[in-house]
């Protein structure tokens, strides 16, 4: 199953390259790509999916595409073009540093380590964090952290084992910690959001962005939080963050629907109009394999999480995928921004690149570009 669903996405993947030329698909509107510029946070899964595309197939049109993109992911640095903000690791790992695991190029390398120095301004000293959008002392953004910054910590962590400076993985570690205490609650749930004084760093509240309410948990947010907090002990080794990986993820498979794909935030009420988000379902089954995979063998938790992880793929291929159709995008029912009406109920790039991912790996053992391989 595994390996068709893995192959109708390659063959999807391929058409796609003529398709967008060099520009890069972000969300859909019923049914087709909005194809942007290299000046917004999704362009790195469009990137990722073709180094994917060409570890699996090995075939040169794949990395010529992904190729092109690293180069213009090099524009855009140079350029300043939309940067001021966390999502870096997601620009850039998938990208930049995705062509330094697979080919060993020495200027994806370099080009990588400047992005984790461009990473590092948003670090705000007062507090000790990482602002998620927005300048210093920007009256609205300055303050907040987010829960998707944890996709992005790996790049830091990456960048320490790469130059021997510990600066990185020890602002990457900072911010793990502070995510830890402050977005996730008490029950194992999550804010999408929280802020802190930017002057004192006194902490305020959590707030959401996308969720349903503030105090609501919405569903990608959860994901990021499963992946990260397994990612930052691949780094770390602190047995913290798999802790919280773990409880992370419990909480969310445990509160699925019956079929075992998420609806976009876990508090929202469930009526037969309620948007999925099935790019939060491909995130988590990716974050499940990384949590997996520091868990000894013998470990009993073990079967649990496979459990879960089989369950949740199987209904995506079976019941979200686009096997056998033609369609631009590989999973169907993603959402964007529900309250704010932005691509309630189609294609995400990332949600189509976390669920490659997971195939891959599933498949192949194949990860994604977080880390070193």
């Amino acid at each position: 199953m595994w390996k068709n669903a893995i192959d109708d996405a390659v063959a999807k993947t391929l058409q796609n390259i003529d398709r967008f030329g060099d520009r890069f698909p972000h969300v859909s509107r019923n049914g087709k790509y909005q194809q942007i510029d290299n000046n917004d946070w999704t362009n790195g899964f469009w990137s990722g999916m073709l180094w994917l595309c060409y570890e699996y197939t090995r075939d040169e049109r794949f990395r010529a595409a992904a190729s092109r993109t690293v180069e213009s992911f090099r524009e855009r640095l140079d350029a300043g073009v939309v940067l001021d903000h966390h999502d870096i690791g997601f620009l850039y790992s998938l990208s930049a540093k995705a062509k330094w695991i697979v080919e060993k190029d020495e200027a994806a390398r370099q080009l990588t380590l400047q992005a984790a120095d461009t990473l590092m301004k948003r670090w705000r000293e007062p507090g000790r964090y990482i602002q998620a959008w927005g300048p210093a002392n920007d009256p609205k953004e300055g303050g907040r952290i987010i829960i998707d910054c944890l996709l992005n910590l790996p790049l830091l962590y990456w960048a320490s084992e790469q130059t021997g400076n510990p600066t990185y993985k020890e602002a990457a570690a900072i911010q793990a910690d502070k995510s830890r205490r402050y977005l996730v609650r008490g029950d194992d749930s999550s804010y999408h959001t929280f802020f802190f004084h930017q002057e004192t760093g006194e902490p305020i509240g959590g707030a959401t962005h996308q969720g349903y309410t503030n105090g609501s948990t919405w569903t990608r947010g959860q994901a990021w939080g499963i992946y990260g907090f397994a990612l930052s002990y691949r780094y770390t080794k602190d047995p913290l963050y798999l802790e919280t990986a773990k409880r992370m993820a419990k909480y969310f498979f445990e509160r699925l629907p019956e079929d075992h794909v998420a609806y976009w935030d876990f508090n929202v009420p469930v009526t037969p109009d309620t948007y999925r988000d099935s790019s939060a379902s491909a995130i988590a089954a990716a974050g499940l394999q990384e949590l997996i995979a520091q868990l000894d063998e013998c470990d009993p938790e073990r079967a649990y999480y496979q459990e879960w992880l089989v369950k949740s793929m199987t209904s995506l291929v079976q019941h979200y995928a686009t096997i056998g159709e033609e369609a631009e995008g590989l999973l169907k029912r993603g959402s964007y921004h529900v309250r704010g009406d932005l691509s309630p109920d189609d294609f995400m790039i990332w949600g189509d690149y976390f669920y490659l991912e997971s195939l891959m790996r599933l498949e192949r053992g194949i990860g994604g570009y977080w880390y070193e391989r």
